[in-house]
Formats: C-alpha cells, sequence, structure tokens
C-alpha cells in the first residue's frame, strides 16, 4: 500500500531534477521531488550556463529569466582565457571565450534572445527547486531513493525518511530519476551505458580572498596556470575558476588516479593556492575541499518502461565546455512536456519513446566532446616543450626557449599561438551547444533533407526549420512598438503554428483541431498589418517557407513538421502530424 501517491516522482533536485519539477508543474502535472541529502548544492560545481538554457529558463517565464541574470557574473566578464606561469607571474597566451570575442559574440546575439552567463550551480539549483515548489511541486529533503518496481500501471518506489528511519512507498505513474553520476535509478532500471568511470582524479579546493588586482584587468572565469614539475604527470596544469568576482576562487588540482585520493587539509589547499596564484604570502579562506574523479560513460538508452533518467545520470563527464549542468536542464525540456501530455490523456505512451530516441545521441556527444577538450591540452604540452622530458630544469627551458630570436623559437611560439587558439572547441563551441537536431517519431521531416552546415558545425550554430532543429530566433515587431523573440511565441507547453499572411486557413485548422482533440495550439499570422510584423525581414529569411508555408513547433521550442505553403487540405495535414507525434 503507498504512502504517498503522485503522478511523477522526482529522485533528486539538482539542475536535471528540479528543472523537471519547475516544468511539470508549470505545465499542471503533480509531481513529488526528493533529495537525500537535507540540502541544495552547497558547492559551485557547474557554473558555465549556455544560451539554450537561458531559453529554457526564459520558458518557464522572464521572472525566472531575469533573477538568473541578477545572480549571474555578465558574458564580459567571462571571456579572456588565460593561460600563465602563476596569476602574478608570466602571461604564455589567452583567448577570447564563452562567446566575447566579436565576431562570437555577433554570432550569439543574432542566435537567442538569451544571453550567455556565469551562474554557479548554488544560485542555480535554488532558483529552479523554489520554481518548482512555488507552482506545486511536493519536496522531500533528507529522503533517499532504495529501490523501485513497475507494472503496466505505474511504479512503487521505497523511500527511507532519514530522519525517522522509516521507510515509504511512494506509488507514481512516472518515475524520473535525477541522481547524479552513480545513479541508482539507472542501475536498478538495467540501463545499457558505455564507456568508463574514473579515467582520472581531480579534487576541489574552494575559497575566498581578493584576487582583484591580479585579475581585473583581464577578466575570465578560468586561468590556466602551467607550472612544470609539479605534482600530476610532472606537467603541473592547474586551474584557478572565478566563482565569484573576484573574492571567490574554485581551485581544480589533478591526483593520481591509480593511487588513493589524497587528504586535502588546510595547509595542503593553502599551499596549492598559494602556487597558482604566485603569492607565498596569500591569506585565503578556505571554504571546502573535495576530491572526484573524470568519468567518460553515457547511457546508451535512457528509459525503462516507466522510469526515466536525466542529467549525470547518463552523461557522465568532466566540466570541459561547460556542458553538464547545460544538458541537464535540457534533458528535462525535452521530456517534461511529452510526460505532461501523456499523464493528461492527451498523447499515447509511444510519445515517450522519443526521450531516448531524441537525448541518447546528446548524451553521447557531449561525454566524447568534453573527454576530447581534455585531450587537446595535450598540443599545449607539447608546443612549450613539456612533453620531452621530466626534469623540471628542462621543461623551463623548453619553456623559455620560446623567447628566443632563433628561427625555432619563432616557429614555437606560432605553435603555442595556433594550440592556445584550438581550444576554442572548448571555450566558445557555440554548435556544440546548441545545433541539436532531433529524429524521432515526435519529429516529422516528410522527406525534406536535412540543411547541411555551411561551417564547422562544433564551433557554429546554423539556425533552419528543417523539422528536429530548434526555431530560429528572429525579433518580431508588435503595433504598439514591442518586441518579441519568435522562441517567445513558441513553447510554454503548447503546440505553435507560424505562418504568413497568405496563411490563414493553417490557423482555422489549428484551432478547430485544437478543439477537436483538447489541445491548445497557438497560432501566429506574421506580416502587415498582423499582431506580429517582420520589419527587419529576418523572420522571413530564416522560416525556408512561403508566406503561406507552416513551421509548427513543439512545447521545447523544436520544430516538428514544416510546410513550405498552403496545402489542399491543411486541416487534414494537421490532423495527420498530430496522430503521429502524439500517438494517438
Amino acid at each position: 500500500m503507498a504512502d504517498i501517491t503522485t503522478d511523477v516522482l522526482i529522485i533528486g533536485t539538482g539542475p536535471a531534477g528540479s528543472a523537471a519539477a519547475a516544468l511539470l508543474s508549470t505545465y499542471g502535472v503533480e509531481n513529488v521531488a526528493i533529495n537525500r541529502y537535507r540540502w541544495l548544492a552547497n558547492t559551485p560545481r557547474a557554473h558555465i550556463t549556455n544560451q539554450r538554457t537561458m531559453e529554457v529558463l526564459r520558458d518557464l517565464g522572464r521572472d525566472v529569466e531575469d533573477e538568473a541574470y541578477m545572480f549571474a557574473s555578465h558574458q564580459d566578464l567571462m571571456g579572456e582565457n588565460v593561460f600563465c606561469t602563476s596569476l602574478t607571474g608570466e602571461e604564455i597566451g589567452r583567448m577570447k571565450s564563452w562567446g566575447t570575442h566579436p565576431v562570437s559574440r555577433a554570432e550569439h546575439q543574432l542566435s537567442s534572445p538569451a544571453k550567455m552567463n556565469d551562474l554557479p550551480q548554488t544560485y542555480m539549483e535554488p532558483l529552479l527547486f523554489k520554481t518548482a515548489c512555488s507552482r506545486g511541486t511536493q519536496a522531500r529533503m533528507s529522503t533517499e531513493y532504495v529501490s523501485h518496481t513497475q507494472d503496466e500501471d505505474g511504479v512503487t518506489t521505497t523511500v527511507l525518511d532519514r530522519l525517522t528511519g522509516r521507510q515509504l512507498n511512494i506509488r507514481s505513474k512516472y518515475l524520473i530519476g535525477a541522481d547524479g553520476s552513480n545513479s541508482l535509478v539507472a542501475q536498478h532500471a538495467g540501463l545499457p551505458f558505455e564507456g568508463r568511470m574514473g579515467v582520472g582524479g581531480s579534487m576541489n579546493i574552494l575559497f575566498k580572498a581578493d584576487l582583484s588586482r591580479h585579475v581585473a584587468h583581464r577578466p575570465s572565469v578560468l586561468y590556466w596556470v602551467v607550472q612544470p614539475g609539479a605534482d600530476v604527470g610532472g606537467i603541473g596544469m592547474g586551474l584557478v575558476r572565478m566563482v565569484r568576482p573576484w573574492n571567490e576562487w574554485l581551485i581544480v588540482w589533478g591526483y593520481d588516479i591509480n593511487q588513493p585520493a589524497p587528504k586535502v587539509d588546510e595547509a595542503f589547499a593553502t599551499k596549492v593556492a598559494r602556487d597558482l596564484v604566485g603569492d607565498p604570502e596569500l591569506k585565503i579562506e578556505l571554504q571546502s575541499v573535495s576530491t572526484w574523479t573524470v568519468n567518460n560513460m553515457y547511457a546508451a538508452k535512457t528509459s525503462n518502461g516507466r522510469v526515466f533518467c536525466m542529467g549525470d545520470a547518463i552523461h557522465r563527464h568532466p566540466p570541459s565546455n561547460g556542458l553538464g549542468s547545460n544538458t541537464s536542464i535540457q534533458d528535462a525540456f525535452n521530456l517534461a512536456w511529452k510526460l505532461a501530455y501523456v499523464v493528461k490523456g492527451q498523447a499515447g505512451p509511444r510519445l515517450l519513446d522519443s526521450y531516448t530516441v531524441e537525448r541518447a545521441p546528446v548524451a553521447r556527444q557531449i561525454v566524447t566532446r568534453a573527454n576530447q577538450s581534455i585531450e587537446e591540452f595535450g598540443p599545449i604540452f607539447k608546443a612549450l616543450g613539456l612533453l620531452d622530458s621530466i626534469d623540471p630544469v628542462k621543461m623551463q627551458q623548453n619553456m623559455d626557449a620560446r623567447c628566443g630570436d632563433t628561427p625555432a623559437a619563432e616557429a614555437q611560439r606560432a605553435r603555442i599561438r595556433e594550440t592556445i587558439a584550438h581550444k576554442v572547441y572548448e571555450f566558445d563551441a557555440h554548435g556544440v551547444e546548441m545545433n541539436h537536431r532531433y529524429r524521432s517519431d515526435a519529429i516529422f521531416a516528410d522527406g525534406q533533407e536535412e540543411p547541411a552546415f555551411d561551417k564547422d558545425r562544433e564551433l557554429h550554430f546554423q539556425q533552419t526549420t528543417w523539422p528536429g532543429a530548434r526555431l530560429p530566433h528572429a525579433w518580431l515587431f508588435g503595433r504598439n512598438g514591442n518586441k518579441v523573440s519568435t522562441l517567445d511565441l513558441a513553447g510554454h507547453g503548447r503546440f505553435a503554428v507560424f505562418t504568413g499572411n497568405g496563411g490563414r486557413p493553417w490557423v482555422e485548422a489549428a484551432k478547430k483541431l485544437g478543439k477537436e482533440v483538447g489541445i491548445p495550439i497557438d497560432a501566429h499570422v506574421i506580416g502587415p498589418r498582423q499582431e506580429w510584423q517582420d520589419l527587419s525581414g529576418d523572420w522571413a529569411r530564416a522560416r525556408e517557407t512561403g508566406d503561406s508555408g507552416l513551421v509548427l513547433t513543439r512545447p521545447d521550442q523544436h520544430v516538428c513538421w514544416r510546410s513550405e505553403a498552403m496545402v489542399d487540405d491543411p486541416e487534414g495535414a494537421l490532423r495527420r502530424i498530430f496522430k503521429a507525434i502524439l500517438a494517438n
């Protein structure tokens, strides 16, 4: 007998779980979220927040988006990725990153109404959790997942109340495992994984110290310090990460994964901080220390029956590229609307099959990219001459050689510039963040060929209305002078129709069909003397259809069908598409 019943039970209240809860509550779906701990994130962990994630927050409401910006470090403070021998020492090189290069900035601005920023998990997670609870999520802290069983009608989950020691049974129609990289839910669900855990060892040292005099002239969230002969591998690469400008910091320092994790006490942490900052008298206010492992593993299948996993439970990787929290929140955006439609009886259960089909390739992509980004430090080390010897004196001499006036020194300088510039694939990979194009039974391309990428698909985002892609962003203008993004007219848990002055029959068909199937469909005619006008012509150039054509979007803002022009039976065409997508 169940102690608690709900539509959806969510295990974990990190970025994935809290985002799923916030979205489900916004869509009017009853849900319970549990957390085995008594707190939310107590260390900053994830922090890079890309445009697609900010679009999800914008979809939750402008109040949610605005609060994120209020607590975030602005994009302008993110971008001088510095390579140096210490914060007070010699600078080896730098690169503009995270959309701060003028060319990249223009691409970001043309791609989205949202702005990239640096929002530590200690701010993002409470924002999502608060949004969820204020909209209806029932949350239980100090409640630990134990096991689950599922049947044709639902899932029975056993949890432990850590305050009383009592076990409870929670009955739900569906279960979401957002319980991190050691996910018990994924294990118990029998999800298949590829890759390997524990391929490297790292430690985090969180501290406070005013370092503004060393960094304010070259603002960045990441300072890469190379000190030949220091610790792991003899190369001595450490990361000094800005948490809050310029007095809260996180140092990432490696350890040999083949040895036991080191004891990181205050003396050890202070020494590492002083070495990387380059100030032997530096006084730090130590906040916390922790060790963790670098993983290279992803789920080949993200669900089993009524059990779905998301976030770090299905993609386990290093923080390279800043993809973890972002992808976790986007997992939730993909799944939540589908669960809402199925729970409300507006779609058949087969719609849920598209979650694995659409998100498992994303899990594989980002795990592969994040681990490849670690490997791409090797050419920098090679260019600096750090791989030619294990003698610290010789290594330093090899680095110093770049300062000479010989042809060899000139060639070395060129190699250093090239290898640092290549790190754009980690620090400004706009395409990796935004170019997700889904292929599933919840998408209908109707034989339309996918457009080829004009530029490197990892570096550059290419907007398209090809079914499966996220709806292109373009600014539209209202009659009273206000403006909205096309993305603002999509999403919010609803399907949306976009057409032009010649597409009125699409609007009428959408209204009629919406009433027939009990699903509200937003319909927008964009053109002269309409509610929204394309005065700049940006939408006309982006829509890839004629004025009488149609672009149909899902509640997650992805295009699910389009027609280049009006058809003989628009109502019949829309009915065919909705019947297929909603598995009715």
